[in-house]
């Protein structure tokens, strides 16, 4: 790749193109081809400080201050990670040793992780998380949702979001992971404590709040309440849903007009009826299934219904412990009935979709310019060479990052 000068230009801005890329993802279906993810062949890009200005056939390209030779690489929006379990320590090598052994993945093995992050100071935490999100953006996440859930104590949940809320801005209160060990005999207890001072102390920190809806953790009326309690201190809601086993979270996430349901392996027609006929956004987590042998879930029947789909990695020490959306969009591909197109739509603009930005997750005038290259004249090449590392520049907020 090589970078030469051109003629300056006087926004008060520095300009830069970005040519002769083999193939451009825009995610804008008015243009290129006219298929969702409006594919561009032989193309280029014009970033004006932050955001994108132009783009279009290298050919037609205005001069710029700077410009960037793509190589004949392809293009794409950065990745959107929607959801994440970044601020916690310690890890869990031995469950999941015994797990690949035979044992079954449940909820109960948060409470090992539970106990490490509580032990742990400030600043490793925020080294860990700073260790993950340079992680993934070396493999093209440009934006990464992150949760709490891992304190489970007033003040351990609201140091949680502080420190995520310091280097992310997609913050996620998630005080209701799991009931903790101290409030076992009593779940009434500790739902009154997420729905009141624990929130208190935490919504100034987060853009969200999430409830883990299922078997082991809470149920229908307890998630209600307390996506409800979020909801009336600004906080709009997502669900972890139907991960485990059919349950009433999707049902619950559409009913309170969640931005996602995450998860979604174990689905009635009707969840996915409610799904296609709404805005909340499907977003499955092929890690978890890939780290826990779990059944995958079926993309498929819920594109064809018509609903949104994101893919996300849940990034977390216990049940899917990879940063690579690279990787889910391979798995998403390979066992989950996506074509690669729809997969890398669903990691991009279906992740801003979960977000509910507009900003990002497409590569078209006025969008944030956030995009990474890769060492290949495909986008099909992340599905098709799965584990090699192909991304080989990411440019965030219109600078050049990796």
């Amino acid at each position: 790749m090589t970078t030469t000068t051109a003629m300056a230009t006087t926004t008060g801005t520095t300009t830069t193109l970005i040519t002769n890329i083999a193939a451009l993802v825009t995610n804008d279906p008015s243009l290129g081809d006219g298929t969702p993810i409006g594919l561009i062949q032989d193309a280029a890009v014009v970033i004006d400080g932050d955001r994108i200005a132009w783009v279009g056939e290298s050919s037609k390209a205005p001069a710029t201050d700077n410009a960037v030779d793509a190589g004949g690489r392809a293009a794409l929006p950065g990745f959107v990670d929607s959801h994440s379990h970044l601020v916690f320590a310690g890890d869990r090598t031995q469950e999941f040793n015994a797990r690949m052994s035979g044992r079954a993945y449940s909820a109960g093995g948060i409470r090992t992780t539970v106990a490490a992050t509580r032990a742990a100071t400030d600043a490793e935490l925020s080294a860990n998380v700073a260790r993950y999100l340079a992680e993934a953006l070396r493999q093209g996440t440009t934006t990464q949702e992150t949760k709490s859930g891992y304190g489970l104590t007033v003040a351990d949940e609201a140091r949680a979001l502080r420190i995520a809320r310091e280097l992310t801005d997609e913050v996620t209160y998630l005080g209701a992971h799991i009931v903790p060990p101290d409030h076992a005999a009593d779940p009434a207890a500790y739902v009154a404590l997420v729905t009141g001072e624990m929130l208190d102390a935490c919504a100034p920190y987060a853009r969200w709040i999430d409830v883990f809806c299922e078997q082991g953790a809470f149920d229908g009326d307890q998630a209600r309440a307390i996506l409800t309690a979020g909801r009336a201190k600004g906080l709009h809601p997502r669900v972890h849903a139907n991960q485990l086993s059919y349950g009433p979270g999707v049902q619950l996430a559409v009913e309170l007009d969640a931005a996602s349901a995450d998860h979604c392996t174990h689905l009635t027609d009707a969840d996915v009826d409610a799904l296609a006929h709404s805005s909340t956004v499907a977003t499955l987590l092929p890690g978890a299934e890939f780290s826990t042998r779990a059944a995958w879930p079926d993309a498929r029947r819920l594109l064809d219904a018509g609903a949104t789909v994101a893919l996300s990695t849940d990034c977390n020490p216990g049940s899917s412990f990879t940063s690579s959306m690279p990787f889910c969009v391979a798995l998403a591909v390979r066992d989950m009935g996506m074509t690669p197109d729809e997969a890398v739509w669903s990691a991009t603009a279906g992740g801003a979709a979960a977000l509910r930005r507009t900003d990002i997750g497409r590569i078209t005038p006025g969008a944030r310019a956030d995009l990474a290259l890769l060492d290949a004249p495909s986008h099909v090449h992340l599905a098709y060479r799965p584990g090699v590392p192909l991304v080989s520049s990411v440019w965030r907020n219109g600078t050049r990052v990796h």
